[in-house]
Formats: structure tokens, sequence, C-alpha cells
């Protein structure tokens, strides 16, 4: 299937899911029937490298398809994003074993069966922000049993594999990634997800209690200090997708608002609210910080597929620009339209609480201006010969 026909693809299915999207969002359930059609359509395998069967699409393709879909639903297209980030992760890892990296393939293709990482905890927080995870793997003849407890584990009630983040209990711990079947024995999901937007992303807690896996399940354990070194294609993949998936649900926001503009006429106006020149500027504002936003992501995404991707510290300007941007206006259309968008009946206000969860997905914008800011002086440094 070609470009063309995998976006075109995309956005049929979306204005699909935008007519359970505030179902799903209003029960916190989580869109099951979306997965469903997803792989029926092949996109759950888009990332995976046509040699299995999978779409093979860079990273232009991909934030396209995502852009699309959370038109329609915010909290499926996070699911998805992260299915995207982690095929296209394993494709590209030099330390997976071949036969598994094989066998996630083949099975995304096959039954479509999704993936993500676990990495957050309730006493660590973020792995970003530095620490060693308190989840720990103990290694066994045979394998390792992991113990631990993850929070805002994305799509839990529809994954077949976690990519969970602990730490060995050895003198000197390795960090990195296990492995786990969503049907290992010792698994427990507390259905704690009842957040403000994103609300069937089904972002439950997971808790381990001496869950085995097998030993070559250990994909990619590190010392801790390995980690610590930028990877820019890497960070281009995480950003992009994310940022698209925001950038969508701003223009969502935007065509309700001009479709509800065109259509309100108020007595005393007697005609659309659409010729007013205030309404007017206001709508031209909204599509110039979209613009803005296509731009950014275009240029990025092509030219990681290029082989020249933004800095990691550029990637995270351009999710806070990206973000920022769609927060406003969301935020902008609100404010135009006064109750009417605030109605539950309205999709607006969703997509206001959903835009808002933007500024919780790493790199937050703190980290993002440090980074920034650092690598500023550090080139004057170097100019300068200090």
């Amino acid at each position: 299937m070609n470009e063309g026909a995998v976006v075109e693809q995309a956005r049929r299915l979306a204005d699909d899911f935008s007519k359970r999207a505030a179902e799903h969002d209003r029960d916190g359930s989580f869109p099951f029937e979306n997965f469903r059609l997803l792989k029926e359509a092949g996109l759950l395998a888009l990332t995976v490298p046509r040699q299995y069967g999978g779409g093979g699409a860079g990273l232009a393709d991909t934030v396209e398809v995502l852009g699309a879909i959370a038109q329609g639903d915010a909290s499926t297209a996070l699911v998805l994003a992260m299915q995207y980030v982690m095929h296209a992760s394993i494709a590209r890892s030099q330390t997976w074993p071949q036969r598994i990296r094989e066998m996630l393939a083949r099975e995304a293709v096959a039954r479509g069966a999704l993936i993500n990482a676990l990495r957050v905890e309730p006493e660590l927080g973020t792995p970003a922000r530095g620490g060693l995870p308190a989840t720990v793997a103990s290694s066994f003849k045979g394998g390792w049993s992991l113990s631990g407890h993850k929070i805002y584990s994305t799509g839990i009630p529809a994954l077949s594999w976690f990519m969970v983040w602990g730490r060995t209990e050895e003198p000197a711990p390795r960090v990195g990634t296990f492995l786990v079947p969503a049907a290992a024995q010792g698994i427990r999901i507390a259905e704690t997800w009842d957040h403000l937007g994103m609300r069937a992303s089904g972002s439950h807690d997971v808790i381990f209690k001496g869950t085995q896996i097998p030993c070559d399940y250990a994909v990619d354990i590190r010392e801790p200090r390995a980690w610590s070194a930028p990877d820019a294609e890497q960070a281009a993949w995480y950003v992009l997708p994310i940022v698209a998936l925001y950038d969508g649900v701003a223009r969502a926001a935007r065509d309700w608002l001009v479709n509800y503009l065109t259509e309100r006429k108020p007595t005393a106006l007697g005609a659309a609210l659409s010729t007013l020149p205030r309404f007017q500027e206001a709508v031209g504002e909204i599509d110039a910080r979209l613009l803005t936003n296509r731009i950014l992501i275009e240029t990025a995404a092509s030219g990681a597929d290029r082989g020249r991707p933004p800095s990691p510290g550029e990637s995270g300007l351009i999710k806070m620009t990206v973000t920022t941007n769609a927060i406003a206006a969301v935020e902008s259309a609100v404010e135009l339209t006064g109750n009417p968008g605030l109605r539950r009946a309205n999709p607006l206000e969703r997509h206001l609480r959903d835009v808002l969860c933007s500024r919780i997905h790493t790199p937050q914008n703190d980290s993002s201006l440090i980074t920034a800011g650092q690598a500023a002086f550090r080139a004057l440094r170097k100019e300068s010969g200090v």
C-alpha cells in the first residue's frame, strides 16, 4: 500500500473512531474495536520492517498517520504511537536477539500484537530524570524473575508484550529492558487510570511479583552510565510521533470551531459568526500556529528519514513548540465559543483535556529549555577555547 493510500485509510478510520470517542472518554473504557479495525487495515504493523511483512514506514509517514488518527480519537493514537515507536526502535537495535526481533515483528503482522515500554514508577517517576528503577530482576537457572510496580502503562488492556525498565539484582546493577509476555504468571493489573485527559488510553498500574522470563528476554541491559549518551534518531522517533498526535488533536478542535462559527447565526447578528472580522482573525491565528507545527514536524521527520535527524536538544524544542501551539490553539477555540465549547455534548472540551496531557510527556518543557541553554553555552566555550 502506498503512502497516500495509508494516510487516506487512517483518515477513514479516524472518522469512525470519532463516533465512539466521547463514550470511551466518558466511561474511561478501552477502545478495543478501534484496534481490531487497525489490525484489519494492516496499520498496527506500519513500522515493522518489510522483510517480516510490515509496512517499513519511515518517520514522515508515521507522523502523518498518527496525526490523522488523533483527529478521531487521541487515546487510540497514543497507544498506536507507542506501538510504532517501539517497533521502530526494535528494528534499529543492535543488542536485541535476532530471533526475538523477528518473533515480535511477525506477531504484530499476523495477529496485531501490541507492545509498549513500562518505565515509570511511583518512587522513581520517569527515568528521564535519572535514578535507578525499583523494579528488580533476579537471575535464576534458565531465566530472570522480575518484581516491581509500574505506573502510567499506556494501552495495558490490549498489550501482548511489555518492555519493562528494570535493574539487575547484582552488586553493580545493570539497567535496561526486560521483555515480558502479557500472559506471564505473576502479573497484576491495577485499574488506576482515571485522569483528566486521554481517558481511554488504559494507562493503568502493573505489578510484577516473581514474574519469570527466559534468559534472552533480558534484551538490552547495560551499566547505568551506558544509557547517558543521547541518540538523535531515537529522540526524533520518540518526540515526533507524540507531537504529531497532539497537533492532530488541535486540528480536530480547529475544524470543530470553523464549523461552529459557520453554523452559529445569532438572532441579533442575522448572519454567521464566521462573517465577523474578530472570529476570522482568531481562526487565522490558530491556523498560523498549526502551520508552524506542520512545517516543524514535516521538516524534522523527513530529515530523520534522510539520516539527518534534529539533535536531541532540537527535538526537545520541537516538542515544546508544537505542543505549546497545540494547547494555545485549543484554548483559543474554547475562549471563542464560550459555554458551548465546554459542553460535554461537544468534542471541544475533550480536545482541551486531551491536549493538556502533552505537557506531561518526556521531554518536559523545563528539561528541553535547560538542555538547549546548556548546549548554547558549551558551543560558546568551544568556540572561544575555554
